[in-house]
């Protein structure tokens, strides 16, 4: 099945109207290539398993220089947030170049006119409202001063171009002293592996790279005047550094929510020797639009919340979930989600709601 939240141009700028839902070709379904493979079960289809992806693999992945534009994100009052996001048609430019037929039908589907189609592509090429809200929520909720006071993990399930993984990791890239920088763990999730090296570590190098840039000259020069940054291997080994002086860890993985991944999280993206007052910090945007996603999203959602308290009593972990009220045509909503997390045992309050035009709202999850 495939649909579209129908955004004008290629993401958040317009308003959302009814999505289109169309069969897919019966051939599709029925591959069972893994770059194929749904997130969501789908007759005749496997699904994606869990797969963690290094650092260094994904940055050999990356081409010899990106381009991007800047969103702005009004926090309230005068204060504007800018986001980096790389080019669709950058991304385009690489898969080209790749001729890569393992990724064709996931890559294809996300940067046609779907947005989502179930059993090849999960919707992590675009940017979405919810995914703004949410930042504005961060901020408001003065996240960075858990950031500069605890050691920290910070989880995205579904993270596409991560614009709150983006904003909380330049928070902490220019508000940690060289006194403060308690261990950082971000780890980072989407479904299609080939969004993870395309749009998610892109925008993170892109975000470093502009918050750094006025205080490093060949960093500064790596930037063109037409909005591209050139991949140097100094640029890069300059990202790698700053990773390791602030005490960052990147963790990557795909695939499809389930307790296999759970484990795999716990295995490879969040070290284990972490201090017993860490706080985990679990974040979502636009993953519940179907009842097969809210199903499987939730139950991931309080596994990590579990987790959490097994391994760190001490500490504390929290999600915040933004979703729109009501997906139509698709059968999500932001209402079912919370009646399934709080019959889980989980407490639910709300931080924001959006009550003008696509009605959306932001949600807190806690385990009772």
């Amino acid at each position: 099945m495939a649909f579209s939240f129908s955004f004008a141009g290629d993401d958040i700028e317009e308003d959302v109207q009814a999505p289109v839902q169309t069969q897919t070709n019966n051939t599709a379904t029925t591959s069972s290539s893994p770059s194929a493979a749904g997130a969501f079960p789908v007759q005749g289809k496997p699904l994606l398993p869990p797969t963690q992806h290094s650092l260094d693999d994904l940055l050999s992945r990356l081409p010899s220089r990106i381009a991007f534009s800047l969103l702005d994100i009004h926090l309230g009052g005068s204060r504007i947030l800018q986001l980096p996001r790389r080019e669709l048609w950058d991304v385009r430019v690489q898969l080209m170049a790749e001729e890569n037929t393992d990724n064709l039908s996931e890559s294809e589907a996300g940067l046609g006119d779907h947005d989502v189609k179930t059993g090849i592509y999960e919707g992590g090429f675009k940017s979405w409202e919810s995914s703004v809200d949410l930042v504005r929520v961060l901020a408001r909720e003065n996240v960075t001063d858990v950031l500069l006071q605890d050691p920290c993990v910070l989880i995205e399930l579904g993270c596409g171009t991560a614009l709150p993984s983006l904003a909380l990791f330049q928070w902490a890239l220019g508000e940690r002293k060289s006194d403060q920088r308690h261990p950082l763990v971000l780890a980072l999730a989407d479904y299609n592996p080939s969004v993870l090296y395309l749009v998610t570590l892109p925008n993170l190098i892109l975000a470093w790279a502009l918050q750094r840039r006025s205080g490093d000259t060949k960093l500064d020069e790596a930037f063109s005047l037409d909005g591209e940054l050139e991949l140097t291997p100094g640029v890069l080994e300059a990202f790698r550094q700053t990773l390791s002086c602030d005490r960052i860890t990147l963790s990557f993985l795909s695939g499809a929510w389930s307790s296999e991944f759970v484990d795999l999280l716990y295995r490879s993206g969040v070290p284990a020797n972490l201090p017993d007052t860490t706080k985990t910090l679990l974040l979502g945007s636009e993953t519940i639009y179907s009842p097969f996603a809210l199903e499987s999203f939730s139950s991931t959602l309080r596994s990590i919340l579990r987790r959490e308290r097994r391994e760190r009593s001490s500490g504390n972990a929290r999600a915040l979930i933004a979703a729109k009220r009501l997906y139509f045509g698709v059968g999500g909503s932001l209402d079912d989600f919370v009646d399934k997390m709080r019959g889980l045992g989980t407490s639910v309050r709300t931080l924001f709601e959006e009550t003008q035009g696509v009605h959306r709202g932001v949600v807190e999850c806690l385990l009772s």
